[in-house]
């Protein structure tokens, strides 16, 4: 699989003062030395993961998507130009400015920017949290993943998936359709979601402490609308997150305990229960909207439904066998 994981994102924004404070304060990235209209941050040793650039839009700007190397790089070129979308390769100065050896940069059908790179760069300093966690889910699962809205789900579907190689992890059709797709073992670094629009839905970072999550809903409910979704589990990756608005209307999730999958017997496949076990009341929309999905929640309870005891835990699952034999 030539795609490796989601490397960083890119937002245009003109409200940087308010970005500085959120990614800071209520995610707990680093903030590196504004550099001219620029913000960056940092969640592990990479030079950095999230991008705002003083730019009128309040919305997505870039992905940047991780290839193994120089090869890939130049395979990828080839599969997009073949479906007739420009490529173009990126200036030493663009590279630069990414922290990044190569990088090539092209649109999606709907016209959302993509940037694949290779060979980044890394942080000779230690990570430090803007507040007090324990750190991020990174390394080969990448900064998290990405959620596109989609005026039409089946013109992204084969750009995606046939284009760019990246796998359906599980897809469904009701209230929306949706469909999560992987790059490495993580349940999905990106999906799609038909809602009829464009743009960037949310972004999603995991903490390697549920703790640091339930401490961020206490930093975001301290603010009026701060909140999007409560509290909740996810039904296909298993995640326990809420979601925040963003000072540009967009949401990010936080969350801990996502899937981890076996991507060699993964088997892409049709859900029917909805997109939560419980929580992620959507405060956001009108009654009406939120009860269609709250009977959801609710006709899975009732029906028993559940994740399993052990999520992405070797270490315990090998301490229950010695007590279980």
């Amino acid at each position: 699989m030539s795609i490796q994981s989601l490397g960083y994102i890119g937002i245009r924004s003109d409200r940087l003062s308010d970005w500085a404070d959120f990614s800071t304060n209520q995610l707990g990235m680093s903030q590196l030395d504004a550099a001219g209209k620029n913000l960056a941050f940092r969640m592990d040793d990479r030079r950095q993961r999230l991008i705002v650039t003083d730019e009128p839009g309040d919305t997505l700007a870039f992905l940047g998507w991780e290839v193994s190397g120089s090869a890939e790089l130049l395979q990828l070129a080839s599969a997009v130009e073949n479906t007739g979308v420009e490529v173009t390769h990126a200036s030493a100065a663009l590279c630069d400015r990414r922290f990044v050896t190569e990088l090539i940069h092209f649109d999606d059908p709907d016209g959302n920017r993509l940037e694949l790179f290779c060979k980044p760069m890394i942080d000779a300093e230690p990570f430090t949290p803007g507040r007090p966690i324990s750190g991020f889910k990174t390394g080969p699962y990448g900064m998290g993943h990405a959620v596109l809205h989609a005026k039409n789900v089946d013109r992204l579907l084969p750009f995606y998936r046939d284009t760019l190689g990246f796998s359906v992890s599980d897809y469904g059709l009701s209230p929306y359709p949706m469909y999560f797709f992987h790059v490495n073992g993580r349940h999905h670094s990106f999906a799609i979601i038909g809602t009829g629009q464009t743009g960037f839905h949310h972004f999603m970072v995991e903490y390697d402490n549920l703790d640091d999550v339930g401490q961020g809903y206490d930093i975001a409910q301290l603010e009026d609308d701060r909140v999007a979704y409560t509290l909740g589990r996810h039904t296909n990756d298993y995640m326990t997150s809420f979601y925040a608005n963003t000072p540009s209307g967009f949401f990010i999730e936080s969350g801990w305990g996502g899937r981890i999958i076996d991507r060699d017997s993964w088997a892409a496949h049709e859900t029917f229960t909805g997109p939560s076990f419980w929580g992620h009341e959507r405060l956001y929309l009108p009654e009406d909207e939120r009860k269609v999905l709250r009977d959801m929640r609710l006709q899975t309870a009732q029906a028993g439904i559940r994740a399993p005891l052990l999520v992405d835990c070797p270490w315990m699952y090998r301490q229950s066998k010695k007590k279980n034999p």
